[in-house]
């Protein structure tokens, strides 16, 4: 039986177990032995990452070709119009290419149960800032930062909320949680066949 851990990453954590300059890994909070994160999230973002002792499920979930939608909240300087929201909404340019279509909505205040980041965003009395939820379907380096920035609104404070259907409900910064065992065998029967993972039948 494959195992998911949900884990909150916290800002400054590198995606990795080991790290030769003694930088903040995985390990310093994770005693599980044979798991590996499924997809990365940058050393200065925070939130959900999903870690497994399944290769292919670990392929599954990070491959942008299986389009598991990915949830931010992101943190923006200044108040971004109705006419930049919709440049993200349809397509920003960016160095790499053309981005694909993400659903974009506005927070009013800030996100539910956010935790302090540590150390704290600057905050510039004189600039105004806003959240935005952002969900995208592809997975290529720094894609949010750099389409916040093409529009004008640079990211202060990037957290990733959930990935597919895997939210961080609750989940403190810094914590781990096992998934189900009958959530795991559910998501898995839902990816696409191509997935290349072995579906396996239910006992009744």
């Amino acid at each position: 039986m494959s195992h998911i851990y949900l884990f909150n990453k916290p800002y400054g954590v590198l995606t990795q177990f080991t790290d030769r300059d003694g930088r903040p890994v995985l390990a310093d909070y994770i005693d599980i032995p044979a798991i590996y994160p499924a997809g990365r999230l940058d050393k200065d973002s925070e939130g959900l990452l999903l870690l497994t002792d399944d290769g292919k499920l670990q392929q599954a979930v990070s491959d942008p070709a299986f389009k598991l939608p990915k949830t931010y909240h992101v943190q923006v300087e200044g108040i971004p119009d109705n006419e930049a929201l919709e440049k993200l909404r349809t397509s920003v340019e960016l160095k790499d290419g053309m981005t694909k279509p993400a659903q974009v909505s506005r927070i009013e205040g800030e996100p539910p149960e956010l935790w302090p980041r540590d150390p704290p965003v600057r905050y510039r009395a004189s600039i105004p800032d806003c959240w935005l939820e952002i969900i995208i379907r592809e997975g290529r380096n720094r894609q949010v930062r750099r389409m916040t920035a093409a529009i004008g609104y640079p990211t202060l404070r990037l957290i990733r909320y959930a990935i597919g259907g895997f939210q961080l409900d609750g989940l403190l910064s810094g914590e781990l949680r096992q998934v189900p065992d009958d959530l795991v065998e559910r998501f898995v029967s839902g990816l696409p066949k191509n997935a290349g993972l072995r579906r396996r039948r239910r006992k009744y």
